[in-house]
């Protein structure tokens, strides 16, 4: 793994897999990976939280573990499973033993199914683990990533408390759908990522986006800022304008304008009601 002496060369690190964060952005990831802490991602969908993830892992060379969270999200699916076909076959296969004596064989490894928190603990290389989309859980699933961020082990009651083989770096991300816990904020780092300014996104366009002529990422960016200044149910996100400068590309259109626009809001907003609204503050 790098060992990056300043939040600048976290920056240049980043820039090189063509992820171009702004100064808390690189100073928060050279912390975590200093102070062994968790990073808690907020900010709106479409911002670059879960690709910061993927970029770390790239910049360090570790396997990224990605556990996808959702509403129903439980410890058979985030932490671990028992493989109850495979322990049926085993019981079918001898019939005959007392319980006792095959207990033991059917609550082991063999009949263990990893699932991506405990893959991540028990990883014999360090990885990214990226829990994504966390606020979506329940708060009693919540209670279960606090004994991994904490001290980075998970206990299974028929095989004990399994400790990390290598401390993983864990960034979580939150929409901020709901508010999440004070233990849970509390053994993370917090980073809040929000829209860039109109400069950013044009060199986010330049790098995302090769063949983009540079005065057309201009006049991409000054456009999704005017419409984000909208009050619109929902703004277009950084991936939504990269979404629209292909859009304008593979079309041939080199110029924007009030009718390139109106014509294409529909690449840059999901609401019918929001793209009458930008048409027709265009107008």
């Amino acid at each position: 793994m790098n060992d990056f002496a300043t939040p600048v060369e976290v920056a240049d690190a980043l820039k090189r897999v063509n992820y171009l964060p702004d100064a808390r952005i690189s100073q928060v990831v050279f912390l975590a990976e200093r102070l062994d802490k968790p990073v808690l991602v907020e900010g709106p969908a479409g911002v670059g939280k879960t690709e910061l993830a993927k970029a770390l892992a790239e910049i360090h060379g570790r396997r990224l573990i990605r556990l996808q969270c959702y509403e129903g999200l439980d410890e058979s699916k985030a932490l671990y499973e028992w493989n109850y076909r495979k322990q049926l076959l085993r019981l079918q296969a001898d019939e005959s033993a007392e319980w006792e004596e095959i207990e033991d064989d059917i609550f082991s490894e063999g009949f263990l199914l990893e699932r991506p928190l405990l893959a991540a603990l028990r990883s014999a290389e360090p990885v990214v683990l990226l829990i994504d989309e966390v606020d979506r859980v329940e708060i009693e699933t919540e209670a279960l990533l606090l004994e991994v961020l904490a001290d980075f082990q998970a206990s299974i009651p028929e095989l004990g408390t399994v400790q990390a083989t290598t401390r993983p770096l864990v960034i979580l991300t939150s929409n901020n759908t709901r508010d999440l816990s004070d233990a849970l904020k509390r053994r993370c780092l917090f980073l809040h990522i929000g829209y860039p300014d109109v400069e950013r996104e044009r060199e986010i366009l330049l790098t995302r986006v090769p063949d983009l002529p540079q005065q057309l990422a201009e006049q991409i960016a000054g456009v999704v800022r005017h419409i984000r200044d909208q009050s619109v149910r929902k703004a277009p996100s950084v991936s939504e304008s990269i979404d629209w400068a292909r859009t304008l590309l593979a079309l041939g259109i080199d110029q924007v304008d009030e009718g390139v626009t109106t014509d294409t809001l529909h690449v840059l907003l999901k609401y019918q009601a929001d793209i009458d609204k930008v048409a027709e503050s265009l107008a």
